[in-house]
């Protein structure tokens, strides 16, 4: 690769960037993790957007406005935000990037900043060409992506099946408590697979790379959500489970659920977007949009931000409220689906970049973790307010968190993290444990760094902790157990990809997911889309291969979605 033209040391005794150039190996371990986590692609790469034109900024042609566009979505959108006012990233709009000039930002475009700035051209991912390109790029007016309302989504409203020719009764022999949604993510589907005999039911097409599945309160319909804001609606009373509806609700998302409350089950369903920055509530047994509410607003330092994505959404069971986070904000709304004309909100301020998390084991507070805060806000959602606001490890993400009785603190909830190698338990019992509740009591040593899951079962004794995006190939191919009631005497490595036996890729391992009476643990061994992969199934009482699914059609396994253990918030 040809050097920067300019020599180096000149471009850096003039930048307060000094200090940010870093090179790869410099970097910390757990850095990693995290950037590859916030920085994946965005399904609007390909979006038609607008160019503006600023005489200000260097000269762009069409074409490569269009590439740069094309790798902006794909890797910087994720930290930086669509509009480019800052999300995890710092913002890169053109009155502070025309003030920085061309060659500094190919500097810091080039080899980063231990703030958290991939190197992008020393390793190898960006060439010096697509740096200048990128350094240009960022200095014009961020095109707008289009908006998406409710005459979009109704042109894209399928209902295969409608509600009144279903099935009135189950039609199948499954055991549809113990069938798991697995993930399929880069082939845009996802295996429904029978827990008890360990077969593939059915590979249903869905949207690409869903996020998370979820099941109604009845248990009839499996809701799964593609980050191309496609959800699919599965009746899983068919014969053959399949596609009974569909829509899609923006440009990108992530989240989608249905309501639990006495009275109100399967009634709604409401789904979060990236893009545009709105929930929407659509009817539950046939996806027709009803009511589009947007997040834009102001942050919880009191700051406006045009695009607050919707991160996770919960069904509260103590009243007829959804709680929605919105990530960039830092608000937290509790909406009452009770009277869609007459819609209540109520808001609270959290902290900002909210994404994941799941109830305490009384189902009453819900656990959400501020990535980039580097905190947990709990919402008591009997009362309609902020419990607490819980500070933890570096960027904590527990997907549902891991609830368990500890032996000297009682009831816990517990987060792994992305950003460090500690896995947080925090204190879950205000009545009887008053002096612990909504404190870390504990904070225990894990792998490393670049875990996404953490889980537990109410009739497990064990507390499993994954960790696949952290750089070290040993530590992303296993998964870490522990004793719940003997949590000092540290953890046991077992080799989930090595049992798998795939052989070339790079076989993370992810998302440990427990069947419906607890006595199995379920790993996803995530290959590249052009190697094997496997869902692989361990014995959760002796910690032994219990066996291997292996199937062609099992691309990319990533989540998996216990029907029992969702639809009831088992974890």
């Amino acid at each position: 690769m040809k050097p920067i033209i300019r020599p180096l040391a000149a471009l850096l005794a003039a930048l307060p960037l000094a200090v940010g150039v870093v090179h790869a190996q410099e970097k910390q371990p757990h850095e990693g993790a995290e950037l590859k986590y916030q920085a994946g692609g965005s399904p609007m790469a390909a979006e038609e957007m607008h160019q503006n034109i600023n005489p200000k900024a260097p000269p762009m042609t069409k074409a490569e406005f269009e590439q740069a566009k094309q790798i902006y979505f794909e890797r910087c959108a994720g930290c930086h935000g669509v509009l480019r006012k800052g999300a995890t990233g710092k913002p890169l709009t053109p009155d502070i990037t025309l003030a920085k000039g061309t060659d500094y930002l190919k500097v810091f475009i080039a080899y980063g900043s231990p703030a958290g700035m991939p190197n992008w051209q020393t390793s190898g991912d960006l060439t010096e060409k697509q740096v200048d390109l990128m350094a240009r790029y960022v200095q014009q007016e961020p095109p707008t992506p289009p908006e998406f309302g409710l005459k979009e989504m109704q042109a894209t409203w399928k209902e295969y099946i409608p509600v009144a020719k279903r099935p009135t009764k189950k039609m199948n022999s499954y055991n549809i408590a113990n069938i798991f949604s697995t993930t399929l993510r880069d082939s845009g589907e996802v295996a429904l697979i029978d827990g008890d005999t360990k077969k593939i039911i059915n590979i249903v097409k869905t949207g690409y790379a869903v996020h998370i599945s979820r099941i109604s309160a009845s248990g009839r319909y499996l809701y799964v959500i593609g980050r191309d804001a496609r959800i699919n609606l599965i009746d899983l009373w068919m014969e053959k489970p399949d596609n009974v509806a569909e829509i899609k609700i923006g440009l990108e998302a992530r989240s989608v659920e249905t309501s639990k409350y006495k009275g109100y089950e399967d009634k709604f369903a409401v789904a979060g977007s990236y893009w545009p920055p709105q929930f929407v509530m659509m009817e539950g047994e046939s996806l027709k949009p009803l009511k589009i509410v947007s997040t834009r607003g102001m942050t919880v330092d009191n700051e406006y931000h045009p695009e607050p994505r919707v991160a996770s959404i919960v069904a509260s069971h103590y009243k007829p409220e959804f709680v929605i986070n919105a990530k960039e904000t830092g608000k937290i709304m509790l909406v009452n689906y009770q009277d869609l004309n007459n819609l209540k909100i109520t808001t609270l301020d959290a902290a900002k970049f909210l994404h994941d998390g799941g109830f305490d084991s009384t189902g009453r507070y819900f656990m959400v973790a501020a990535n980039a805060s580097n905190k947990i806000a709990v919402v008591d959602t009997k009362e309609d307010k902020l419990a607490a606001l819980v500070d933890v490890g570096k960027t904590p993400h527990p997907g549902r968190g891991a609830n368990f009785t500890h032996p000297k603190f009682g009831p816990v909830w517990a987060t792994s993290h992305l950003g460090d190698e500690t896995i947080s338990l925090i204190g879950t019992d205000p009545v009887k444990h008053k002096a612990q509740a909504w404190k870390v009591v504990a904070s225990i040593k894990g792998q490393g760094g670049g875990s996404l899951f953490i889980k537990t079962h109410p009739k497990s004794k064990n507390l499993w902790v994954d960790t696949p995006l952290n750089p070290d190939a040993k530590v992303s191919q296993s998964v870490a157990v522990y004793d719940i009631n003997n949590l000092d005497k540290g953890f046991e490595v077992l080799p989930i990809a090595e049992w798998a036996n795939l052989g070339e890729g790079a076989k993370r391992v992810v998302q440990p997911e427990y069947n419906k009476a607890g006595d199995e643990v379920w790993f996803s061994v995530w290959n590249a889309k052009d190697k094997v992969s496997a869902v692989v199934v361990v014995d959760d009482k002796t910690r032994k291969l219990k066996t291997v699914i292996k199937d062609p059609r099992l691309i990319t396994p990533t989540g998996k979605f216990n029907v029992n253990n969702t639809q009831h918030d088992v974890y």
